[in-house]
């Protein structure tokens, strides 16, 4: 075993830096030295305050679903994180040579024993600025992975990446990082038309930045005013869902024509009172599906590992980068003052939060 050092969190509101250990790299792995690691902010948080699910509730993996009764995750929490770029420093196989930089989703760590049999490990090409592969080994695929389920909502297992997008009127809930580049990939793939919806107009400049449309968070009624496809069918195709609060949702039913779909990645730590089922979403007949990163739709598993989310993500910042490195990349800061930043967070004490804080080492 070998020293490392990581992020993690002590107790409910109290992130640090943690000595842990890796285990030496055996055949057919490597060892990566971390250059960056993205901060999901609304994942990491939730865990700093405790307030995600597992933190509050028991869950049976077997039954997946969560209950009272059991107990809850604990702490410490050793480490948070899922957008990390290395360099292979040492390797055993020679499908990975030394000095090959790499993206991989391993937590805020100074190193990583991979071994690429268990996890995807994806090369960053020498082209690519290294700073934006922290998009390669999950933020990106968790965007893709929307699109693919749109895909399968419309038209079944058999479609590619952009058929749920393709021709169609798209809205995207929320100008995060996850909302803005499901929003790049929608406009790429070829939508009729993008709108981003987003209450912060601060965010909203951002994305107008990034050549999108923007409306106000909830102004469900200008995009049906926009989209009329004729009498008693106004909206949205499509909504790609994009935070984790419920007003968003409510907004993106109210936004959808009659059977349109929500694809839904948003993360409701605290339930979904504003939503109203009796509502838009039953007299419409609409549709939410969740895209979870930790499944592709069924049925397309086999050609869509993750490392062809990465491919399509790696397609994407190759034509957007310079936008995405200039505009969604607002904070580089030192691997040592992470647990400030995500303290800041959890409590709230910065006006204005960064979009995407990326921890150098």
């Amino acid at each position: 075993m070998r020293p490392v050092r990581t992020i993690g969190v002590v107790a409910p509101g109290e992130p640090a830096v943690l000595d842990d250990t890796e285990p030496d790299p055996g055949p057919g792995q490597v060892w990566v030295t971390t250059e960056y690691s993205g901060v999901s902010a609304g994942t990491e948080v939730a865990l700093v305050r405790g307030t995600d699910p597992h933190h509050r509730l028991h869950f049976d993996p077997d039954l997946r679903s969560f209950a009272p009764d059991g107990p809850p995750a604990g702490y410490p929490v050793r480490g948070l994180g899922y957008m990390e770029v290395g360099r292979v420093t040492e390797s055993r196989t020679a499908d990975l040579p030394e000095g090959t930089r790499v993206a991989l989703a391993y937590g805020h760590r100074t190193g990583r024993c991979a071994d690429p049999a268990v996890t995807p490990v994806i090369p960053v090409p020498g082209d690519l600025d290294p700073l934006l592969g922290v998009y390669l080994a999950q933020m990106g695929p968790i965007c893709v992975n929307g699109l693919l389920h749109a895909t399968a909502a419309f038209g079944g297992p058999a479609g590619g990446v952009g058929d749920g997008v393709r021709g169609r009127h798209v809205l995207v809930t929320g100008a995060g990082v996850i909302g803005l580049l499901s929003a790049l990939l929608a406009v790429s793939h070829g939508a009729a038309d993008v709108v981003v919806a987003e209450p912060s107009a601060e965010r909203r400049a951002v994305a107008g930045a990034l050549g999108l449309a923007t409306v106000d968070g909830d102004a469900w009624h200008a995009v049906k005013q926009r989209w009329r496809h004729g009498p008693g069918d106004a909206g949205a195709d499509l909504v790609l869902q994009c935070r984790g609060h419920d007003t968003a949702l409510a907004t993106g039913l109210k936004a959808l024509r009659p059977q349109g779909v929500v694809v839904d990645l948003g993360f409701y730590q605290a339930g979904a009172d504003a939503v109203r089922l009796g509502e838009e979403f039953h007299h419409n007949g609409l549709s939410v599906v969740c895209a979870q990163i930790g499944r592709v739709p069924r049925g397309m598993a086999a050609a869509w590992p993750r490392t062809a989310l990465a491919g399509v993500t790696l397609d994407l910042l190759r034509e957007r980068g310079d936008d995405v490195r200039r505009h969604l990349v607002t904070d580089v800061v030192p691997f040592d003052e992470g647990p400030a930043l995500l303290g800041d967070l959890a409590a709230r004490r910065r006006p204005s939060p960064p979009l995407q804080a990326v921890l150098r080492f």
